[in-house]
C-alpha cells in the first residue's frame, strides 16, 4: 500500500509540472502521444502533428488553448527530434471557429478604474495573445496548416503564421472580426497582406465574406485544394515526410533566411545571407550529402 501511495503521488507530482518538456519525456516513453486539455501531439519518425482538440466547441480557442499553443510551439522548437510540424483540425466540424468568445469577453471586461490603466491592460491582454501566433511563425522548424470545414476569425490569425497551408475544397477562410464590430488584431493583417494581393486582403476584411477552397487556392491562401479530408492529410502527411528526409540545419536556416527576407530589401537580404552561410555553410551534412551522392545511397542525417 505504502509504495502504490508513493507511485500515486509521484505520477501526480509529473501530471502537475507545468512545464510541456518534462510532460513530453514522461508520456512519450508510453504512447508517443501528448493529449492536452485542448491540443493533441504525437511524434513520430520525425514530423510533429499539433492537432487542435475541442470538437464540442468547433475548435474555438480559450485562454487554455492559446497557452498550450505557446507552450507546445516553444517546446517543439527546442526538440532536436522534430523536423516538421502538422497543424491540424482533427475531428472538430471546423479547423478552428477562431477566438472562443468567453475569452474575448474577459478581455473586454475590467474592474480597473483609470482609463489608463484599463487602456495599458487591454494593450498587454492583446500581446499577450499575440504570442502564441509568434511562436508558430518563430519555431525554427517548418509549420504546415492542414484545414477543413471553418477557419474563422482566430483561425486565420494561425494559418498566417504557418510556412504552408493546404485545404479542402468545403474549407471556408472568413476575417469574422468585422462583423463583431473589432479589428482583426492578432497578425492576420499583418501577415496576410505578405501571402495574397493588398487589394484581396482588403475585400476579405472589410467584407467578413468567405473564401472556399478553390478559390483560396486560386488566390493563394493555400498551396493546394483537395476534394476530401483524408486525400488532404495523405498528401499533406507526403510532403512533411520529404521535408523530414532532408538537412534539418538546412532546413531551419532556410525558413530563417527566408522569414528575414520579408521583412527586409533584397540588398539586406543577400548581406545577411552571405554572412549566414560563411558561419553555417561548412556543416556535418554538407559532408553527408555529399558523401551520399557518391555512394549512392539515401542521406542520413543527425538531428
Amino acid at each position: 500500500m505504502e509504495r502504490r501511495s508513493k507511485e500515486n503521488r509521484y505520477i501526480f507530482l509529473i501530471l502537475t509540472v507545468k512545464s510541456i518538456n518534462w510532460l513530453h519525456r514522461f508520456l512519450l516513453s508510453f504512447n508517443n502521444k501528448i493529449i492536452m486539455q485542448t491540443l493533441q501531439l504525437i511524434i513520430e519518425n520525425n514530423i510533429a502533428r499539433v492537432t487542435i482538440n475541442r470538437p464540442e466547441k468547433a475548435n474555438a480557442l480559450n485562454q487554455t488553448a492559446w497557452d498550450e499553443t505557446k507552450e507546445v510551439f516553444e517546446s517543439l522548437d527546442e526538440n532536436p527530434e522534430v523536423r516538421v510540424i502538422v497543424l491540424e483540425g482533427g475531428e472538430s466540424k471546423h479547423f478552428c471557429a477562431g477566438i472562443d468568445l468567453s475569452l474575448l469577453m474577459s478581455v473586454s471586461q475590467t474592474n480597473i478604474a483609470c482609463d489608463a490603466r484599463r487602456r495599458e491592460r487591454v494593450r498587454k491582454d492583446v500581446l499577450r495573445l499575440q504570442a502564441p501566433i509568434d511562436a508558430i511563425e518563430n519555431c525554427s522548424k517548418p509549420v504546415l496548416a492542414a484545414i477543413h470545414g471553418g477557419c474563422i476569425g482566430g483561425g486565420i490569425d494561425l494559418i498566417c503564421a504557418c510556412d504552408m497551408r493546404y485545404c479542402t475544397d468545403d474549407a471556408y477562410f472568413t476575417i469574422k472580426e468585422i462583423d463583431m464590430g473589432m479589428v482583426a488584431d492578432l497578425g492576420t493583417l499583418q501577415r496576410l497582406p505578405k501571402i495574397i494581393g493588398d487589394g484581396l486582403v482588403r475585400e476579405m476584411a472589410y467584407t467578413g465574406r468567405n473564401v472556399e477552397g478553390k478559390e483560396a487556392e486560386k488566390i493563394g491562401i493555400v498551396n493546394r485544394s483537395f476534394t476530401d479530408k483524408e486525400s488532404m492529410m495523405r498528401e499533406v502527411m507526403k510532403i512533411a515526410a520529404m521535408i523530414a528526409s532532408k538537412s534539418p540545419l538546412s532546413i531551419r536556416g532556410t525558413k530563417h533566411i527566408l522569414l528575414h527576407t520579408r521583412d527586409h530589401s533584397v540588398a539586406d537580404g543577400l548581406n545577411y545571407m552571405a554572412t549566414w552561410n560563411a558561419a553555417m555553410l561548412l556543416s556535418n551534412d554538407l559532408k553527408e550529402a555529399f558523401s551520399a551522392k557518391l555512394e549512392k545511397r539515401n542521406t542520413n542525417f543527425e538531428d
